[in-house]
């Protein structure tokens, strides 16, 4: 019988999965295959959080395979080698795979085609499996993909979908393809209220999502305290949930809110195009203002506050200690949170997106690397000196202060939004902030420090 292999990367899922689908066409017998990849070098590996809640994917995904008379192939090392292996062991005549875009995916797929080439083999790979839209899709005319993410939504908007694919009914896997075991969730350094992975999960969250949240989302994605968002980018990042079946479902309620949900996926294919055409972004200006940022040698205090959530601005210490206790923060504290670091401390954007790619859940090179430059001003943001004051956006986002009481123990006593500046705190209010730290910086000082660093002033 005809054989396939089909590798999982960040697709971790039966519902929409354009690989699987196309290995099972004609009755195919199929290998899913997922390589835990040592070839994937430091910084963007070994994450706890990400590596526990894809623990969960994988387990999930193989009782999945297996309700369908299937199983998973887990295998370890150099992901070429262990395909390979897998193709021979199965006698496979093809491998189908989801297209990705970092510089990495791309060698990874060069190497791939070109050693199952020499076997007589042949490598398919996928588009819109990882993305609604894929990577150049949409392009300017007079460039290989947008800067600007506007003119990308109006043609993006315009696009039709694919249709959304059902999940298969049977999985026939051959006999003697050999797997590792399924390794049960790390807990070594893991945040404690991490959530749990897996496309069941994704799923059910998904339909939650969709009766009760995406309605309100235009006028509540902002409030801090409300908690509002959908909570669906892990399972985003891990390819537990199709962004493409995500859009059909989200535009079928309709609305103002399901408008500005969809906004959000486009924003994640937009970083996608930028990324795929100019990979060094993750770890390169994106257009250079000639910063000469604070290294965490210079700014180290500032630096070390500011990851332990004890900058003695509340909003934003209440994000960080989010971040460290969930994996996971509000996309508004992401922003107020980079802005703070980068330009009112004016420190390194690759300090900030190197610690959030070490606790978030859903890290994800191109969204995390490119919002971390578009809040510096480095990357796509039409207006790169703005700076969002800490101040102000707790007043506007967490007017009653209930995000900060619930992050900061230190200020759980103090009432309504006097809590965003505790140092004007007098009396008893005062004392009942007692051990909470002063402002590293003076938000003026600060402002004026990076407008003389871009020549601002």
């Amino acid at each position: 019988m005809p054989t396939s292999v089909v590798l999982f990367t960040a697709d971790l899922r039966l519902h929409d999965h354009p690989p699987l689908r196309a290995a099972l066409e004609g009755g195919h017998e199929v290998v899913p295959l997922f390589v835990r990849d040592s070839g994937i070098a430091d910084p963007f590996r070994g994450a706890p959080n990400r590596l526990a809640f894809l623990d969960d994917c994988l387990r999930d995904l193989d009782a999945g395979l297996r309700s369908r008379g299937g199983r998973l192939v887990v295998r370890s090392g150099d992901v070429v080698e262990e395909v390979c292996k897998a193709v021979t062991e199965a006698d496979a005549d093809d491998v189908h795979m989801a297209a990705d875009v970092s510089a990495y995916a791309h060698l990874r797929e060069r190497r791939l085609r070109s050693a199952l080439e020499a076997e007589g083999r042949r490598l398919h790979v996928h588009d819109t499996v990882t993305t609604a839209v894929a990577p150049g899709a949409v392009t300017p005319a007079s460039s290989d993909h947008f800067a600007v993410f506007t003119p990308y939504y109006r043609q993006w908007s315009g696009r039709r979908l694919r249709d959304t694919l059902g999940a298969p009914r049977a999985v026939r896997v051959p006999a003697g393809v050999g797997s590792e075991e399924l390794p049960s969730r790390s807990a070594a350094g893991v945040s404690p209220g991490l959530a749990e992975g897996g496309e069941t999960l994704g799923r059910k969250r998904l339909a939650a999502w969709l009766r009760s949240g995406v309605a309100a989302y235009e006028d509540r994605h902002d409030d801090m305290a409300g908690d509002a968002t959908s909570r669906l980018s892990p399972f985003l990042h891990f390819g537990t949930l199709s962004p493409v079946e995500v859009v059909h479902r989200v535009r079928r309620v309709g609305g103002p809110g399901a408008e500005a949900f969809v906004r959000q996926v486009a924003w994640r294919d937009f970083h996608r195009q930028v990324l795929a055409a100019r990979t060094d972004a993750a770890t390169a200006d994106y257009r250079t203002k000639h910063d000469r940022w604070r290294s965490a040698r210079t700014a180290r205090e500032d630096v070390e506050a500011w990851r332990a959530g004890r900058t003695g601005y509340p909003v934003v210490d209440a994000a960080m200690r989010q971040l460290r206790h969930e994996g996971w923060m509000h996309n508004r504290a992401r922003l107020l949170t980079a802005s703070f670091l980068a330009k009112t401390l004016y420190v390194d954007w690759r300090i900030g997106a190197r610690h959030f790619l070490d606790l978030l859940v859903d890290g994800d090179i191109a969204n995390n690397q490119l919002n971390w430059q578009w809040v510096a001003g480095t990357g796509t943001d039409t207006r790169p000196n703005r700076v969002l004051n800490p101040l102000t956006q707790g007043k506007r986002h967490d007017p009653d202060g209930a995000y900060v009481r619930r992050w900061v123990p230190e200020l759980a006593d103090i009432e309504g939004g006097a809590v965003h500046e505790p140092w004007k705190l007098s009396g008893r209010d005062r004392s009942a902030a007692a051990g909470y730290p002063d402002p590293v910086v003076d938000l003026a000082e600060g402002l004026a420090r990076f407008r003389r660093a871009r020549g601002r002033e």
